[in-house]
């Protein structure tokens, strides 16, 4: 199966971008090439940019105080699973003391690195960080890979407690639904939720090899999914004009 996810208000897109480019920046640290260190330092240079904006640590926490309290009502609930249960909230507080404990000035040792601060401003020119821009970073890229490797594994210690927690707070929103069979006639699908929903994410999932995908657009209130056909990367895809089955989950 193949699932498409659409955030529905602000909070969420963060979020899920923090946890696309961190994914990406732990897939690159354990690569040996030179290529893939340049990238999980791209990768590391835009979550330092999202952190720095607004107040990423204060939304995050906020969000594991409210996941806790959900949790914290299944204890009353009859033929609840209270060692699962008990292990999940365990966790979650666990990762809220860590990101309390690193404090409102976590990103300052970044902010304050010379040697990002430079890969940071040639970054933003197309081809600003080549060998003659940059020969102090060409010079680092050369060095072994344990050693890019540790100085990697140093500037990842202070974005971690941050980002693993961002990931935490995205797994138990999207096991917070179970998904539903849906069907969109003609390719259109609408759907108005209730006023106290407290919807933060959609899932849309189809066969793998399905020649559909969908064009998801909405809010916490009301929101519409379109199944487009998609045929070459030389055309335009447009919706398709027959009914399509679907799962969804509104999270």
């Amino acid at each position: 199966m193949c699932e498409y996810e659409q955030p529905l208000n602000e909070r969420m897109r963060t979020f899920m971008r923090l946890e696309f480019l961190y994914q990406q920046l732990l897939y690159n640290t354990e690569q040996e090439a030179d290529w893939a260190t340049r990238a999980a330092t791209t990768s590391l240079l835009e979550i330092l940019a999202i952190l720095s904006r607004g107040d990423v640590r204060s939304d995050v926490h906020k969000e594991l105080d409210r996941q806790l309290d959900v949790l914290e009502r299944y204890k009353s609930q009859p033929a609840v699973d209270v060692k699962r249960l008990s292990s999940l909230i365990s966790n979650l507080t666990h990762t809220r003391e860590e990101l309390r404990s690193i404090g409102a000035h976590f990103l300052q040792p970044l902010k304050d690195c010379e040697f990002l601060s430079s890969i940071k401003h040639r970054s933003a020119i197309p081809g600003g960080t080549c060998e003659f821009d940059l020969p102090e970073y060409s010079h680092w890229l050369r060095q072994p890979f344990e050693r890019r490797q540790q100085d990697m594994q140093g500037w990842l210690h202070i974005l971690q407690p941050v980002c693993d927690a961002v990931i935490e707070v995205l797994w138990l929103i999207r096991e917070s639904a179970q998904p539903q069979e849906r069907r969109a006639i003609n390719g259109m699908y609408q759907h108005n939720m209730q006023r106290d929903a407290h919807c933060q994410m959609l899932r849309v999932t189809l066969p793998l090899n399905s020649p559909l995908f969908p064009e998801i657009s909405g809010s916490q209130h009301r929101f519409t999914v379109r199944f487009l056909e998609w045929s070459a990367i030389g055309s335009r895809a447009v919706q398709t004009g027959h009914d399509v089955s679907f799962h969804i989950s509104i999270c």
